[in-house]
C-alpha cells in the first residue's frame, strides 16, 4: 500500500445534488422546495420553536403552575445538627461563612430542624423555622 494508491471505499464519497438546474434534472423549476409555503422562500425556511402556524401554541395552551420563590436563591439552609459542631456560643451568618455552612452566594440563612442540639447558643440574624426556634430555646438558648 502506497499512499499515492489510496481512495475511498466505493459509494463512500457521493456528489451532491444540484438542484434548480432545468426540467431534465428532476429537481428543476421548484427545486424540490414544493410550491408556496415557508419552505418555499428564499431564507425563510426556519420557524420559530413551538410555532404551530398561527395555531396557539402548546405552552401558552397550558395552564401556568405553581410558584417560585425569588427568595429561594438567595437564603442557605443551615440543619440544626451541623451547629452542634461549632465552636462559640453567639452564631451569626458571617459565623456561618466563615465555617463553610452557607454557600458564598447566599445573603441569609435559615436554621431548619434536623437533628438534635443540646447546648445553649445564641442565634443572631438567622431566620429559624418555629421546630428549630423551640428546639434552640428547649436547649436554653436564645434567637434574635
Amino acid at each position: 500500500m502506497r499512499l499515492n494508491t489510496l481512495k475511498p471505499a466505493p459509494g463512500a464519497r457521493q456528489e451532491r445534488t444540484r438542484v434548480g438546474r432545468g426540467i431534465g434534472s428532476g429537481l428543476g423549476k421548484t427545486a424540490g422546495r414544493g410550491h408556496k409555503g415557508s419552505y418555499a422562500r428564499s431564507g425563510k425556511g426556519k420557524i420559530k420553536p413551538g410555532f404551530e402556524g398561527g395555531q396557539m401554541p402548546l405552552q401558552r395552551r397550558l395552564p401556568k403552575v405553581g410558584f417560585r420563590s425569588k427568595m429561594k436563591v438567595d437564603t442557605a439552609e443551615v440543619r440544626l445538627y451541623q451547629l452542634e459542631k461549632l465552636s462559640g456560643d453567639t452564631i451569626d451568618f458571617a459565623t456561618l461563612l466563615a465555617a463553610g455552612l452557607v454557600d458564598p452566594r447566599a445573603k441569609r440563612a435559615r436554621l431548619v430542624k434536623k437533628g438534635e442540639i443540646s447546648r445553649a447558643i445564641k442565634l443572631v440574624g438567622i431566620a429559624a423555622t418555629a421546630g428549630a426556634k423551640a428546639a434552640v430555646l428547649a436547649a436554653g438558648g436564645t434567637v434574635e
